[in-house]
């Protein structure tokens, strides 16, 4: 029991990898299949119910946090802090694989978006959901630069769940707002997480030295 303990714990990221890869597939495999419209429609059933003008505002500003003009400025924004410039290098990098990656799943897969229940215009295909995709990626390897650096531990706890909701918020308003059905959603998250562990495990010897946090 010991060894399988231990096995679990030294490759626990690599099982996280490979489930969240097992489930994109099967998401793939019910998108082909026609078997996705009843999941589809369960959790855009109970997220439109929150539609109203105020809610719409809200929303469209935290999508807005998942847009390719937010993101590239954060990276700018990071490439310039001299001290830091290696995150600001690995985030940019991390970035532009990220997209590059959904892009041809996009052009593979080739999924129509939803009509009819667009609160907003957007083009391109819709699986999987670029926003969710890419700004799993963006803010999770943000989350993970925080867990590498010497921040306090109740800091990186703090900015680890405000980063975490703000993922799990920008994935709700592509739902809410009908430019994507809510597998493209699940899709794009779960093979993000695969993604970054793999992402993740390259770049580590790039960064600096961790330093001991202090209570």
């Amino acid at each position: 029991m010991k060894k399988v303990l231990l096995f679990l714990k030294k490759n626990l990221k690599w099982i996280v990898s490979l489930i969240t890869l097992i489930m994109f597939i099967a998401i793939v495999r019910n998108i082909y299949a026609n078997e996705i419209a009843s999941f589809d429609n369960f959790y855009y059933g109970y997220i439109s119910k929150l539609i109203s003008d105020q809610m719409t505002f809200f929303v469209k500003v935290i999508t807005n946090l998942g847009s390719a003009y937010a993101l590239i400025s954060i990276a700018v924004l990071m490439l310039l802090i001299p001290k830091k410039k290696i995150y600001g290098i690995l985030t940019s990098i991390n970035l532009v694989a990220i997209f590059l990656l959904n892009l041809l799943l996009k052009y593979i897969f080739t999924r129509p978006r939803p009509t009819d229940i667009n609160l907003i215009k957007e083009l391109g295909y819709s699986f999987p959901s670029a926003h969710a995709m890419v700004g799993t990626a963006f803010y999770g390897f943000l989350i993970y630069l925080i867990w590498q650096s010497n921040t306090k531990n109740k800091q990186k706890w703090f900015y680890s769940i405000l980063l975490g909701i703000l993922i799990i918020l920008i994935c709700i308003t592509r739902i809410y707002l009908g430019v994507h059905f809510a597998s493209d959603v699940f899709g794009g998250f779960l093979i993000s997480i695969s993604y970054l562990v793999l992402f993740t495990s390259i770049i580590k010897k790039y960064l600096p030295n961790k330093k001991v946090p202090t209570e």
